[in-house]
């Protein structure tokens, strides 16, 4: 009689998903409490509780003064969320680019997406002003980080066989490109307000309130719901064009399609963050790793660690050089860096 095969099953994607969305999540909620305590006023741990319950409906702040409430909830708070937000549409986009050009090295930063987003950025915070009334940033970032998307996908064609090698680097080079414009724009503008912007550049949240939060979050919402319902096209592009083809995808249409969403989810959150690189190659790769390949799966479990990743590296820019705060672009930058290292020695 032969004997039965004991050994454990290993746990599908769908168990390792579960399992990686719920500690995410938990470790996500336990990273957005514990940034409200960070700031250069110290704060009991007590009072911040009791305005973040009194907030949210579920008890009352009493005892605790006016201007202290107004910094946890309208200063720090807004931070957080925003960080979340930012951090969710940067991976989720991120997941969807590597996915739509089949290359693992594709992140906006990477693609000279974010570059385009923040040449159209700085044009309306220093030349334009608020022409379009609040949506003016987020509309020449969307428009800038589109046309640097097109110049890509342009460039690569005409230049030769439309490969993934080709395609990143075109897009640093559309990056550098349009880098260098967005320089020129900053050297003729007034000295504060290049200031603002350049410091505004590398990143960072110590501007957000609650006004800022509605589109970012309208911008994941509704690019992130495009990506999961063409998630299977994603699937069947990461495969390859012939084999897209194959199952019935209209290979340049779906890819020129994701690449537009992206840019636009990418230029709205570029409008209030800044420029925030490698969240969108680092959160990918890690839910990839641990779930498999098909993004059904792997676009909501990199919106959650990028969400984790850019509150946690808040956090880290509030603390390091406090009570100044650090460009959250340097510590991404930092961490992006030394990823971006191993994932070449691995991939050698």
């Amino acid at each position: 009689m032969a004997t039965a095969d004991r050994r454990p099953m290993a746990a599908s994607p769908r168990a390792r998903f579960v399992g990686l969305g719920a500690a995410t999540m938990l470790l996500l909620v336990a990273a957005m409490a514990l940034s409200l305590l960070i700031g250069p006023a110290r704060l009991p741990a007590q009072e911040i509780w009791a305005v973040a319950m009194e907030k949210l409906g579920l008890g009352a702040a009493s005892g605790v003064a006016p201007g202290r409430a107004a910094i946890v909830w309208e200063l720090r708070a807004p931070r957080t969320v925003l960080a979340a937000i930012v951090g969710a549409g940067l991976g989720m986009v991120g997941a969807a680019m590597q996915s739509a050009t089949r290359n693992p090295l594709a992140d906006p930063h990477l693609l000279g997406v974010a570059a385009g987003a923040a040449f159209g950025a700085n044009l309306a915070i220093l030349h334009v002003g608020d022409a379009f009334g609040p949506a003016t940033t987020p509309l020449f970032a969307f428009l800038g980080a589109l046309g640097a998307t097109l110049a890509v996908l342009a460039v690569a064609r005409v230049t030769g066989p439309g490969t993934a090698d080709r395609l990143i680097l075109t897009g640093v080079a559309v990056a550098f490109v349009v880098t260098a414009c967005a320089n020129m724009l900053i050297l003729f503008a007034d000295q504060r307000s290049a200031a603002n912007v350049v410091f505004w550049t590398l990143g960072g949240f110590g501007a957000s309130d609650w006004s800022t939060i509605p589109v970012p979050a309208l911008a994941l919402a509704l690019g992130g719901t495009w990506f999961l319902m063409k998630a299977r096209d994603l699937n069947a592009l990461s495969m390859g064009d012939e084999t897209a083809a194959t199952l019935g995808v209209p290979v340049e249409r779906a890819r020129l399609a994701h690449m537009v969403v992206g840019a636009f989810v990418t230029g709205v959150l570029v409008s209030v963050s800044g420029m925030i690189g490698f969240v969108g190659l680092m959160t990918p790769h890690a839910a990839r790793m641990l779930l498999g390949g098909d993004n059904r799966l792997v676009l909501p479990a990199s919106a959650l660690l990028g969400a984790l990743a850019l509150v946690l590296a808040d956090m880290a820019a509030r603390t390091v050089i406090a009570p100044d705060d650090m460009p959250i672009g340097v510590v991404t930058g930092v961490v992006g860096g030394l990823f971006f290292v191993a994932l070449l020695r691995r991939e050698r």
